[in-house]
């Protein structure tokens, strides 16, 4: 007899929960990061422009990343029309499908209710719910990981080398969503299969070459095939420095981000060079201040933002944002909405070091249950030895510890060094923390139940310290009633300690309280993107993203008028103008669906066109206009130079007026006295229009 399954309603609600934390409110958010959004809009216009993932319809250059999480976005984009939500959508998808793939890894080896507490906090994870909400790609590059942890796990259980072979080509599909990043879990892969399949060792090393071969072939697949074809019938690749999308794999995107290092800082462009400037949030002033006391620009102990002066209204960079002193490309101003106002680290990411997980900086975004998945690999590994008393004769929960562990340590490891990252990478570290805290939790409690001496006090210990940290979190934010999560989770785990010798018949609900109680803060940043409004292109979660008026935001902000004079002036060529750096162009990709260069790519540092090469695309009729943001004036690039001493200025006159945001909830206004620029591309305050002669 067919035993029937029973639907794990735990599961549904959970599920459901993970839905509504990264789909509620999405249709809000017009046009996300301008920058894929752009891409997205450039990628339904050719077969091209698909395959290479071009910025702009006319494949002058590409985005920074490979294209296949930009395919999905496409093709959702073809089925319901290019909106906020249609590019938001698989995102949103893989963040839910990370929960119940967690669900699934968990449930075998540690049971139901590890595995639905691990599905809970994968659910809840403040960064993966707020990278979940936008277009980049980090959410479906942990999903198409954890598909290769699940043939991994399946690898071993049923000894195939089929469902190997699909682990590390996995990782391989991982590579081209986001190249390098895929391959923080390859030791926890190859760790996994070397101590839990039943094979022999010589078996266990020649599957693995070929699972890596494999892998391998897979990630450089479009790299060799783009590299292979002629530079003139193809994009540039975007943030290379050589054209090539190998360099970029291992420069930009690889060692690079370990070292910290600006990729082209000094080829001329001077750009806003937004990727190497930490950017403002495009919120305004708000009343849940982090480290009030802090002076601008002064660092402090605990790495978290200081708090700048006049409410943190100065200054400007890529977004959309209000602006008290200035703005920036995309109409950003200034703001202390953001993790990233901060002096430490290049992206406020605080200092390097083995705490830095536990700064205040990157803590809140992911490390809010890291103490109780770290007591939780003691208590799984101290369980698992008293069944088998053999250290090196590992059980499946202990070897399925390490994986998770093997996982949690080499990314841990990275961001705790690393130089160049952002906030939202962190989402690498979630499924880690969220398997080992479920498992972990209930070892714990196993521990408690069963033990008299120090290992049945780890389960109190783990709620103590985990409790304590999440307050030196909370204590930098002044947020009414929080208080109370505190006092709630030390008396927990003091009535744990108080109750340990008579282990009274409610003993597990103190336990599960304590667990709630625990759940209660991270809850609350997750639902900061959805309350507040986020930040979609630099997305980050916490009470620093309330504003005055809340609400959704739009980083993409047009000129009007300026689209109107250029189609008027321009109708006839193939750019509707050109620009230093993307994240001017792509606001008027998106609202007018016309191709905008982007002479330096996203950065403004690409060396893409030569002045020689200029001059003939003019000549050609391809490009009639040039915008040159005023925080390029002095840039000593040959291409800028020449179209400043050769262009003719347009008078501000006649494409000024107000700029306009793409969002009809949000707009922003630069104008000037006297008359002169009233709105550049991107909500610019200031810049020049030469027509090229």
């Amino acid at each position: 007899m067919v035993k029937k399954r029973r639907i794990d309603w735990f599961l549904i609600g959970i599920a459901v929960l993970a839905a509504f934390l990264n789909f509620w409110g999405v249709w809000n958010d017009d046009a996300v990061n301008p920058y894929y959004t752009a891409a997205v809009t450039s990628m339904t216009e050719s077969w091209s422009n698909f395959f290479y993932g071009a910025f702009d319809p006319s494949g002058f250059v590409t985005v920074d990343k490979p294209p296949v999480a930009l395919w999905l976005q496409t093709i959702s984009a073809l089925i319901f029309g290019i909106h906020g939500w249609s590019v938001i959508l698989p995102q949103a998808l893989a963040g839910v499908g990370s929960v119940l793939l967690l669900y699934f890894l968990v449930k075998p080896t540690f049971g139901s209710w590890a595995a639905r507490i691990a599905a809970l906090v994968m659910a809840t994870t403040p960064i993966a719910v707020a990278v979940s909400r936008t277009n980049n790609v980090d959410s479906i590059l942990v999903f198409t990981l954890l598909l290769g942890a699940w043939a991994l796990f399946k690898a071993v259980k049923k000894g195939k080398i089929g469902f190997l072979l699909l682990a590390f080509v996995l990782i391989g599909v991982g590579f081209n969503v986001k190249m390098l990043q895929a391959y923080m879990v390859v030791p926890a892969f190859l760790l996994f299969y070397l101590i839990a399949a039943k094979l022999n060792w010589k078996k266990k090393i020649v599957h693995l070459v070929i699972a890596l071969v494999m892998m391998l072939g897979v990630s450089v697949s479009w790299a060799v095939i783009v590299d292979n074809t002629s530079a003139s019938s193809r994009p540039y690749i975007g943030s290379s420095q050589t054209n090539s999308v190998l360099e970029l794999a291992f420069g930009y995107n690889g060692m690079e981000r370990l070292l910290g290092q600006e990729t082209g800082k000094n080829n001329g462009f001077g750009g806003d060079n937004s990727q190497m400037t930490p950017p403002n949030s495009r919120s305004g002033s708000y009343s849940i201040a982090p480290d009030a006391n802090a002076e601008s620009g002064q660092n402090n102990m605990s790495g978290q933002p200081p708090t700048p002066p006049n409410g943190g209204m100065h200054g400007g960079g890529p977004g959309g944002s209000n602006s008290k002193n200035g703005g920036g490309p995309g109409g950003q101003g200034g703001g202390n909405g953001s993790k990233m106002m901060g002096s430490t680290g290049m992206f406020g990411t605080g200092t390097a070091g083995p705490l830095r997980l536990f700064q205040t900086a990157l803590g809140d975004q992911i490390s809010w249950l890291l103490p109780m998945a770290l007591f939780g690999i003691a208590a799984i590994f101290i369980a698992s030895w008293r069944r088998t008393r053999r250290f090196f004769q590992w059980d499946t929960a202990q070897k399925e510890m390490f994986f998770w562990a093997a996982w949690l340590v080499p990314v841990a490891g990275f961001f705790s060094i690393a130089g160049f990252f952002h906030h939202y990478y962190l989402i690498m570290l979630a499924p880690a923390i969220a398997a080992l805290t479920g498992a972990g939790f209930m070892a714990l409690l196993n521990l408690y139940r069963k033990n008299t001496g120090v290992p049945g006090y780890l389960l109190p210990s783990a709620v103590a310290i985990t409790t304590g940290l999440q307050m030196f979190f909370i204590a930098q934010y002044s947020i009414p009633g929080m208080s109370v999560i505190g006092i709630l989770g030390l008396g927990l785990a003091a009535t744990l300690f108080i109750i340990k010798a008579k282990q009274p018949v409610w003993t597990s609900w103190v336990a599960v309280a304590s667990l709630i109680a625990l759940l209660l803060a991270p809850m609350y940043w997750a639902l900061t993107p959805m309350m507040y409004g986020g930040n979609s292109s630099l997305p980050e979660a916490g009470p620093q993203l309330k504003t005055s008026g809340g609400g959704a935001f739009s980083d993409a902000s047009v000129n009007e008028t300026l689209i109107s004079y250029l189609e008027k002036n321009s109708a006839d060529t193939e750019f509707l103008f050109g620009t230093t750096n993307a994240s001017t162009a792509a606001p008027y990709i998106i609202k007018t669906g016309k191709s905008v260069m982007a002479l330096g790519g996203f950065n403004g540092t690409d060396p893409i066109l030569t002045v020689k090469e200029l001059k003939q695309m003019i000549k050609d009729g391809k490009i009639k206009y040039f915008y040159l943001p005023s925080n390029n004036k002095g840039s000593s690039s040959d291409v800028v130079t020449w179209i400043e001493k050769n262009g003719t200025k347009v008078d501000s006159s006649k494409w000024g007026g107000e700029t306009t945001s793409t969002d009809a909830t949000t707009s922003a206004s630069t104008k000037q006295d006297g008359g002169r620029m009233q709105g550049g591309p991107g909500g610019q305050s200031g810049g020049t229009l030469y027509k090229l002669n």
